[in-house]
């Protein structure tokens, strides 16, 4: 058996998420729903007319985007070159799915548990009307942010950290913006190493990157952050409410449709 990796991209507007659902999750997710595990899986299963595993880096949420989500599978098939899975499974996909790259890899190479960092980015359009396509993608802020205060909360959460300050209340099963559910019971602690906001054109774009993060974390750092910013805290006071890990002082999650996974990093392949 030979393991493919794959590099995909994908509009999640239609989407419960990545993860193929056997059961009913939390939020009304409910098994048969539409996700891109199992559409991806579906195009998988008519080339090689049996059921193929496909398994990814980061469990994305409804409505979250990916750029560069990885992924892998096992194949049996030797007379294919790698390269050439790209234009076969993006001639079965919908269009809201297309995979980017495929190349061979080690054959124990696991996509999530292999991953040495997973990336985000959140996307926001300030001070102006979005244009109809833009408002997939984007949120809406009708200001412009101080970058600069945004800056300096971002360096008071870089190295280990624990996040429970911005963990979503307990779910039945994990999920990811890149890694583990919102839950009790279990570590928090994440390490985090960038975090920036930084202007794109005129997008204001924050980009986070750990080794994984709690269900809702991206969203919940990107919200807490702009709603102190815009109250002009201190750094320093929004250091001693990140220590405190108390979920009530957060700021609101902002919702999904302005998050992409952006890219995953490896300690081999």
């Amino acid at each position: 058996m030979r393991t493919i990796k794959l590099l995909i991209a994908y509009d999640g507007t239609d989407f419960c998420g990545w993860q193929r659902q056997d059961m009913p999750l939390a939020g009304g997710i409910q098994p048969g729903q539409r996700t891109v595990q199992a559409v991806v899986e579906s195009a998988l299963e008519r080339m090689h007319h049996h059921p193929v595993a496909v398994i990814g880096a980061g469990r994305t949420d409804s409505g979250v985007h990916a750029a560069g989500q990885a992924a892998s599978f096992q194949t049996g098939i030797e007379s294919i070159n790698p390269e050439r899975f790209v234009p076969a499974l993006n001639g079965l996909l919908p269009q809201d799915v297309r995979i980017l790259e495929a190349k061979e890899v080690c054959a124990d190479f696991h996509a999530r548990f292999d991953a040495r960092l997973r990336t985000y980015r959140y996307f926001c359009i300030c001070g102006r009307h979005a244009l109809p396509h833009e408002s997939r993608y984007a949120i809406q802020l009708w200001r412009y942010p101080n970058i600069e205060l945004l800056n300096s909360y971002c360096r008071n959460v870089l190295g280990e950290r624990d996040c429970s300050l911005f963990a979503a209340a307990e779910r039945g099963a994990p999920s990811a913006d890149g890694g583990a559910s919102g839950y009790s019971g279990k570590s928090r602690s994440r390490y985090i190493s960038r975090a920036s906001f930084f202007v794109e054109k005129d997008r204001l774009v924050f980009e986070i990157s750990a080794n994984a993060f709690l269900w809702k974390m991206v969203r919940s750092i990107a919200g807490t952050f702009l709603h102190y910013e815009e109250r002009n805290t201190p750094p320093g006071q929004l250091c001693d409410i990140i220590a405190s890990g108390d979920r009530s002082l957060a700021g609101p999650t902002f919702p999904p449709h302005g998050l992409f996974l952006w890219k995953v990093d490896y300690f081999r392949e």
